[in-house]
C-alpha cells in the first residue's frame, strides 16, 4: 500500500482510548449506524479511524477481518473522498472499497454497512467518471439499489440517507428530471431522504452540505439563501472526530467561494 497522505490537523481531541471510545460511540456513529464491536482488534482500528490515522485504520481493519472489513471500508473510502491528491489513485480506492463492501455484502447480507459503504464508493467513483457515463454503465441503479437495502435494513442509517438523496439530486441535475426518471431519480423523494438524515443525525454537518447541495441541484437559485444557511451551520458545528472535522472544514470552503 503507498503511503497516504497524512490527516492535515490536530487530532488531540479525536483520540480515544477504548473506554472513552465506547462512551462516544453512539455519537461518533450516528451516521453510520455501526453497532459496537465485541473484538477488541477492531475497536482499535475504529479509534485510528476517529484520529484520523485512515491508512493505519484501514490495514488494522483488514487484518482483524469479519467487522473489522467495515473500519478498512470507511478508512479508504473516506480517505480517498477527502485527502488523495491523485484523481487516478483516488479512483483506484474507490474500486477497491466497492469490491470488497460487495463480497462482504454477499456474505453477510444483513449488514447494512456492507451495502452503505458498497454504494457510496461506487457513487464517488461515479461522479469522479461523470454521472452520465456511470449511469450509462448500469452502476446509478447499483448504487440506489445497495442504499435502498441498507435503510430497509437500518431505518436510522443516517447517511444512508444522505447518499440517497444525494443520487437523487445529482442525476436530476446531470441529465434532467425526464430522463432522471427512467433512472428512478424524483426530486421530492431526493428532499425527502435529505430531511430524513438530519432529522437522525441533526449535527451532521456533512448532511447540511449535501442537503444544500443538492437543493442547489434541484431547486435553483431561489434556494440559494437557504443553502448559505445550512452551510454555515455545517461550518460552525462541532466535529467529534478527523471525518467530522474534514466535513467542517468543507463548509467553510463552501462559504468561501
Amino acid at each position: 500500500m503507498a503511503k497516504w497522505t497524512a490527516f492535515p490537523y490536530d487530532a488531540d481531541d479525536y483520540t480515544y482510548d477504548a473506554a472513552a471510545l465506547k462512551k462516544h460511540w453512539a455519537r461518533l456513529h450516528a451516521g453510520d449506524a455501526e453497532p459496537w464491536p465485541k473484538d477488541e482488534a477492531v475497536q482499535a482500528a475504529w479509534a485510528l479511524f476517529h484520529a484520523g490515522q485512515f491508512q493505519k485504520a484501514a490495514e488494522a481493519g483488514l487484518r482483524a477481518g469479519g467487522a473489522g472489513l467495515t473500519v478498512a471500508n470507511k478508512a479508504q473510502a473516506i480517505y480517498a473522498n477527502y485527502l488523495e491528491k491523485s484523481e487516478k489513485n483516488k479512483l483506484a480506492l474507490f474500486l477497491e472499497v466497492a469490491e470488497r463492501a460487495e463480497a462482504q455484502a454477499q456474505a453477510e447480507p444483513k449488514n447494512p454497512n456492507a451495502w452503505y459503504f458498497m454504494a457510496y464508493a461506487l457513487g464517488r467513483y461515479s461522479q469522479g467518471i461523470s454521472v452520465a457515463k456511470a449511469l450509462a454503465q448500469g452502476l446509478g441503479s447499483k448504487v440506489k439499489g445497495a442504499l435502498e437495502t441498507t435503510i430497509k435494513l437500518q431505518p436510522k442509517h443516517a447517511d444512508a440517507h444522505i447518499a440517497l438523496g444525494a443520487f437523487h439530486a445529482e442525476v436530476i441535475d446531470k441529465v434532467g428530471k425526464l430522463l432522471g426518471k427512467t433512472q428512478g431519480a424524483d426530486a421530492a423523494t431526493g428532499l425527502k431522504m435529505f430531511k430524513e438524515a438530519l432529522k437522525l443525525n441533526p449535527t451532521s454537518a456533512i448532511a447540511m452540505v449535501e442537503y444544500a447541495n443538492g437543493l442547489v441541484m434541484l431547486e435553483g437559485d431561489k434556494k440559494m439563501a437557504e443553502a448559505e444557511k445550512l452551510y454555515a451551520d455545517a461550518a460552525a458545528s462541532a466535529p467529534q472526530d478527523a471525518m467530522e472535522r474534514l466535513d467542517v472544514e468543507m463548509a467553510k470552503a463552501e462559504l468561501e467561494d
